[in-house]
């Protein structure tokens, strides 16, 4: 029977979720049961689109990426994908109704990392959006769970906590994206000359993002207002320690919050979501 290879696909993108991001990982956990599965795909298959454009060196990137999004749109009309990450996403996409324009805007995100791009805030918008906010709103029709005046309610929300989250990926590792990948995703910033200003500029534009999102995730159904606290959370506080730092500092090291306080925030935003102070 099928339901094997389902069971087996879902374990598999969950395996991928464990290993490429603690954070998300207890995230998830926190997600009523029921939820979980399909997040956890949706997870799998935007980290091995991610994979392919920036960690496949050697390899013909362009090629993979253009082979992964033909059976990606196999997988979901056909209802199977013998890659047992793309069969896990498509039960998603049906389950949940996630329409195939923010599969293709995701997609269309990816394909901006294969080249090297001039990002004018028109851009750096287009990739946001791609990268990050249409990826918030799947999570958001399986949190919705087919209640689409809730969906469009949240919409907004989750599409700046997407926001929030990406940027603070792009201050997180800039380092990285500028010295080996090639990349400075922030629009009219000299990295060369990265300053004070410009990263207060920024700092406070991802403020901005995290104070509108959490408007939306007080207002998510009690089966995943927890887990998505949880993970903004842990962002705000990466951010936070992020701001403490000297842009010089910023472009030598790569920002982390360890394992013990990760748990520490799991346990504090568990209570307070227990206790409803979110």
């Amino acid at each position: 029977m099928k339901v094997l290879f389902d069971n087996l696909s879902v374990e598999v993108s969950k395996m991928t979720t464990r290993a490429y991001s603690t954070s998300f990982s207890l995230g998830i956990y926190c997600l009523n049961h029921s939820l979980r599965d399909a997040v956890y795909s949706i997870y799998g298959f935007v980290r091995l689109a991610d994979e392919i454009v920036d960690s496949f060196e050697g390899f013909d990137k362009k090629q993979l990426l253009k082979k992964f999004k033909i059976e990606t749109y196999e997988a979901i009309e056909n209802r199977i994908s013998l890659n047992p990450i793309l069969n896990s996403f498509q039960n998603a996409v049906h389950q949940y109704n996630i329409g195939l324009d923010l599969v293709e805007i995701f997609l269309q995100s990816m394909e901006m990392d294969l080249e090297k791009v001039d990002y004018t805030t028109e851009k750096y918008q287009q990739y946001i959006l791609g990268s990050a906010e249409v990826v918030g709103l799947m999570c958001l029709h399986v949190f919705t769970g087919g209640n689409q005046n809730k969906f469009y309610e949240l919409k907004p929300y989750a599409m700046k906590l997407g926001s929030a989250f990406q940027k603070v990926n792009f201050l997180r590792d800039m380092k990285d994206d500028y010295l080996i990948l090639g990349r400075t995703y922030f629009p009219d910033v000299d990295i060369s000359e990265f300053t004070s200003a410009a990263k207060e500029q920024i700092e406070q534009d991802i403020e901005n993002d995290f104070q509108i999102a959490l408007k939306g995730i007080k207002l998510l159904p009690s089966t995943s207002r927890g887990g998505v606290y949880l993970a903004y959370v842990y962002y705000k506080a990466l951010f936070n320690k992020i701001k403490k730092l000297p842009p010089k500092q910023v472009l030598t090291e790569r920002v982390r919050i360890n394992n013990g306080k990760k748990l520490g925030i799991m346990v504090n935003c568990m209570v307070q979501n227990k206790l409803n102070w979110v």
